[in-house]
């Protein structure tokens, strides 16, 4: 089971939203790439970058603060990038800056096509980003719930060649309350690709629970604010997913 440390960057600092909401931030670094390198310090084996104020705006808005942790990184360890992702050239600029995974949400339901010519432009770098509430699709950073069912279209979007499913519960996330397990691992047995869970870890418990169903096809944990308000230790964390499934 790989973790993987978020960071959330708006107006060029590493923050957590509460339910994605961009007025309900706290502040945790003004220096996202001081960040960065404390959590390959501490083992992690990937990052998971949002510009937060891109995905509000569409289109980037913290290339700056990208660009500062990718150097800090030094391509030791892949880094995965959201917000705000919504044409072709974006995508080329970000992988040219070395992000390893592109991953994209609102442009993939609103706009299919672009993420079916994203998969073909740049295979294996593809990963696609379905937030949900009871099931349900949120998009244009959780502001809009839509009809769209988040299995249709994960199994649509696996057609199209997609390296991976981020699966966020939004009335979850930031709120510590526990992963969702069960809409998780549903959604998992259904595809053939690996499914990242995202939203509300709150302690080890929840990592020992993912680990539980790793064989279902979740292959990876996003963590956020359980790390950084000191509930969850990294290295511990990752040292009790290794030792429950090597």
């Amino acid at each position: 089971m790989l973790l993987i440390p978020a960071i959330d960057l708006k107006d060029g600092r590493c923050v957590r939203l509460k339910q994605g909401d961009m007025n309900a931030e706290t502040v945790f670094s003004e220096d996202p790439a001081a960040t960065a390198r404390l959590w390959v310090e501490q083992g992690a084996r990937r990052l998971h970058l949002v510009d937060l104020n891109g995905a509000v705006a569409g289109k980037p808005r913290n290339e700056a603060a990208i660009r500062s942790i990718v150097d800090a990184v030094g391509g030791n360890i892949p880094v995965q990038l959201g917000g705000g992702i919504r044409d072709l050239d974006t995508i080329e600029r970000y992988l040219d800056d070395g992000i390893s995974y592109v991953i994209i949400g609102t442009a993939a339901v609103k706009n299919p096509g672009f993420l079916h010519d994203a998969c073909s432009a740049f295979p294996g770098q593809i990963i696609v980003g379905l937030d949900a509430k009871d099931g349900k699709v949120a998009t244009d950073g959780w502001s809009k719930l839509t009809k769209h069912d988040v299995l249709d279209l994960a199994k649509k979007f696996e057609g199209y060649g997609v390296e991976a499913v981020i699966y966020t519960d939004i009335g979850r996330d930031g709120m510590l309350t526990g992963v969702n397990v069960d809409a998780t691992v549903r959604l998992a047995r259904e595809l053939n690709i690996p499914v990242i869970a995202s939203g509300g870890f709150a302690s080890i418990e929840d990592v020992e629970k993912l680990c539980a169903i790793e064989g279902d096809g979740v292959t990876g944990a996003i963590l956020g604010r359980a790390l950084y308000e000191g509930r969850l230790d990294f290295r511990a964390a990752q040292a009790r997913a290794d030792e429950l499934n090597g």
